[in-house]
């Protein structure tokens, strides 16, 4: 075999040298919520202020021009420096930026250059969420293959043989080599590893950090064997209101666009029903049911909460926060699940 057959017989992507970061979805998720959350900073300070004009004379500069900047100067940190450190400070200027620049998506959707156009929360929202799944289907559409991880070994390289390794960064590198296996090169990227210093200052990593706080909270969470039961409870009360605020507005309502209220009330239905089947199923299959809580979860964050947003957007972040929680929660109790039947003896 030819050295050059093992790379032949990959995906086209790694042929062309793209392999997919597996710190991406971390990276991906804190650049969304960030840009979510610069938008709500955004319409809270401008509310709280008056909405300000920045400049005089007929001249107004926008905030959009802002993010345009920070996404600029995203752009220039990530063509400067190498190596996986730039990227915790791109997502942030990156962030930021999206959402200065996103937020005032109502002035060029409109004629009349309207800021405050009614649609446009949800119109945020479902941008958000469509770069989310589309994110998401780069990272699934296939199984990460060992070449992936072992160029990731060789990025997390690039930052030690400039600054040293700290003892989590190197425990990550390694794990990404052992995820590898012994593909080629492996031996040397090995080698390049246990070349690189120590170095004990851990640099800043915020959403590395909340990432990782989340998930412990969650599992520390289900430990108390009440928590996941009063979020399944949450789930089907959320469910059940959503449902009843469609019904209420297809009955009671003139104001309200038609598709809106058809679009609460299927959404809130089909959330309730998987709701309704997660607490039949979890009796006898306590997995099989706890499936049926994430499909209704999902149902609420990528449908339902986009007409929520067109109704009344701060209304809808407070049900996007409590949606977000149960998610967390559910996730947590099937990896709690999957850990015990890992574990539990065969035969």
């Amino acid at each position: 075999m030819t050295a050059e057959g093992p790379v032949r017989r990959r995906r086209p992507l790694l042929r062309l040298g793209l392999p997919r970061d597996p710190a991406s979805s971390s990276h991906i998720t804190g650049f969304l919520v960030i840009t979510l959350a610069t938008v709500m900073l955004t319409r809270l300070l401008l509310d709280l202020t008056g909405f300000p004009q920045l400049g005089g004379g007929g001249v107004h500069v926008s905030h959009v021009l802002w993010g345009g900047l920070l996404m600029a100067l995203a752009f220039i940190v990530l063509m400067t420096f190498i190596g996986p450190v730039v990227r915790r400070f791109a997502v942030l200027l990156a962030g930021v930026g999206f959402g200065l620049f996103i937020d005032e998506i109502g002035k060029f959707v409109t004629a009349d250059y309207d800021y405050f156009w009614a649609p446009t929360a949800a119109m945020i929202y479902l941008i958000v969420i469509g770069l989310g799944l589309f994110a998401d289907v780069l990272q699934r559409r296939h199984p990460r293959d060992p070449a992936e991880f072992l160029a990731a070994a060789a990025d997390q390289a690039v930052a030690g043989l400039a600054g040293g390794f700290s003892a989590r960064e190197r425990t990550r590198a390694r794990w990404y080599l052992s995820r590898a296996g012994d593909v080629p090169g492996a031996d040397e990227v090995r080698a390049l590893l246990d070349s690189v210093e120590h170095d004990a200052v851990e640099l800043p990593d915020p959403i590395g950090a909340t990432s990782q706080w989340i998930v412990h909270a969650s599992r520390w969470l289900v430990r108390a064997r009440w928590v996941p039961w009063v979020t399944v409870a949450v789930l089907v009360l959320t469910s059940a209101v959503t449902l009843g605020r469609g019904i209420y507005g297809w009955t009671a309502s003139d104001d309200e666009p038609a598709w809106l209220v058809v679009g609460i009330l299927l959404s809130g239905l089909a959330s309730t029903a998987f709701a309704v089947v997660g607490l039949v199923r979890v009796r006898t299959d306590r997995e099989a049911g706890y499936r049926w809580f994430r499909r209704a979860v999902l149902v609420a964050l990528l449908v339902t909460q986009i007409f929520l947003f067109r109704l009344s957007p701060w209304d809808a972040t407070i049900g996007l926060v409590v949606d977000l929680v149960i998610l967390a929660v559910v996730a947590a109790e099937l990896d709690v699940i999957a850990g015990d039947r890992s574990t539990s003896p065969v035969g």
